[in-house]
């Protein structure tokens, strides 16, 4: 069915628009609409009513375009001004203008130019391009900042590389859950026979002789726990014997061992005897303790975790040493006071609050701690105790009944304190070695009272005194 209206894009003058519409139609078709004549002046001004951003401009009309336009911008309009009104066939159907309204009034418009048909009046119809240059700067920073991203990732992966091909030692990443190689270095691969051939993917497990795999890979973290650096020896398929020494760690949020591959038969000298130290120093009878600056547990070994009562390493690393020494800081500040006894013997109190009577030899390190060798002399105490056989009591007892009578009870209670006193006193000084701000503390006096009680008793020098 054909009715007027379906030819109303038709007309030959164009669509037959009521003149209090078309401003409207105009203003929301673009969002900047300028009338202007060709020697740049400003006769009318229309904004978008949907772009409140651009606000109210009727102080633009009147004025020359100039006034409004950035430096770039000027000899561009005026020059496509004038080529709209020669109307040259090669002038551009649209440009981009950067308005300038003020001292922080700064945007971008493209614009298109349209005859009116009146002599010297050209209309600029203009878009808004704020929300795209918006768009194209997050864009831009988005694109840098996934630059900047992918290079830091390049730049750790190449020394990712180098450290583990310049490694001595055989280096496997293994992934806990899946049980297969994440990466591997060349020394790793050529001990377990893959010679040159990569081994990313490729399962840990059968590259060993008997081993399944939830059992190998559990044996491994169980020895990583407890940070047994002697490792696991195992056989490969080659039927060569190596070494891993396994080292847990979480990668977002995944669980990887670090496996060192050394070979078993063919140790080098240092290897050797770092090996040989490693077991010297996780089966001897001694207890050994590593411990940092500040006295927190680093490492121990199996004998300190029997004396603490303790199931496993986690459970004592960080710990502070002085939760294990009988007089706590006063034990630790004169083990390492540099003019310290060499052998000081002390009580080793358990997890469970088990007193020991152990001897204790303290080593300051080079590379910063201290390194604590503690010997069990429960047995040695017991012996003392047998062989003194109540002696010193019998003499103690037979001066105190010989008192009996010639003195109150008063006064022979008081000299017995005395005697005890200074006992106790010279026990001591013998125990921190002459150390004097030590003793003190071990006996829970001030410096003074301590001096004072050396020179009651006569412990004191002559040219001390």
């Amino acid at each position: 069915m054909s009715t007027r209206e379906s030819d109303f894009w038709n007309e030959r003058s164009g669509p037959r628009i009521a003149p209090e519409h078309f401003a409207d139609i105009v203003a929301t078709a673009a969002d900047l609409a300028i009338l202007v004549s060709q020697n740049g002046r400003i006769l009318s001004v229309m904004t978008n009513p949907l772009n409140s951003a651009l606000g109210r401009m009727d102080h633009w009309e009147g004025r020359n375009i100039k006034d409004f336009l950035a430096r770039d911008s000027e000899e561009k309009v005026l020059r496509h001004l004038a080529a709209v009104i020669e109307d040259r066939a090669d002038r551009p159907v649209a440009i981009e203008v950067n308005h300038a309204d003020g001292a922080t009034w700064d945007f971008p418009i493209r614009y298109t130019f349209h005859q009116t048909g009146r002599e010297g009046r050209i209309l600029m119809l203009g878009r808004d391009l704020r929300p795209v240059a918006e768009l194209q700067q997050r864009l831009v920073k988005a694109q840098v900042a996934l630059e900047r991203d992918y290079e830091t990732q390049r730049v750790i992966e190449t020394r990712f590389r180098v450290v583990m091909e310049a490694s001595r030692d055989g280096l496997a990443l293994v992934d806990v859950a899946g049980g297969r190689i994440l990466d591997a270095n060349r020394t790793a691969a050529r001990l377990l026979g893959a010679g040159d051939q990569p081994m990313t993917g490729v399962a840990f497990t059968q590259e060993f002789e008997g081993r399944r795999r939830a059992e190998f890979i559990e044996a491994l973290c169980n020895v990583a726990g407890q940070g047994d650096n002697a490792g696991l020896t195992v056989e490969t398929r080659r039927a060569d014997t190596v070494r891993i020494v396994p080292q847990l760690f979480r990668n977002a949020g995944e669980r990887v061992l670090l496996c060192r591959i050394l070979p078993g038969d063919d140790l080098s000298a240092d290897s050797a005897a770092a090996a040989r130290l490693a077991d010297l120093y996780h089966q001897m009878p001694d207890a050994v303790a590593f411990v940092d600056d500040q006295g927190r547990l680093m490492d121990v070994n199996e004998a300190f975790l029997s004396l603490a009562d303790a199931d496993g390493l986690s459970e004592v690393r960080g710990k502070d040493i002085t939760a294990f020494l009988g007089r706590g800081s006063v034990d630790l500040k004169t083990m390492t006071d540099a003019s310290g006894p060499d052998i000081y013997a002390t009580r080793f109190v358990s997890t469970y609050g088990v007193r020991v009577p152990v001897e204790i030899g303290a080593t300051e390190l080079k590379t910063g701690g201290h390194a604590f060798v503690i010997r069990d002399t429960s047995g040695l105490e017991a012996l003392r105790d047998m062989g003194a056989s109540g002696e010193p009591s019998a003499e103690v007892a037979s001066g105190m009944t010989e008192l009996v009578g010639s003195m109150p009870l008063r006064d022979i209670v008081a000299s017995m304190t005395d005697v005890i006193e200074k006992q106790c006193i010279a026990r001591a000084v013998e125990l921190t070695n002459n150390n004097r701000v030590a003793a003190a503390e071990m006996l829970g006096l001030s410096r003074q009272s301590l001096y004072v009680k050396l020179r009651k008793f006569g412990l004191l020098n002559r040219d001390e005194d």
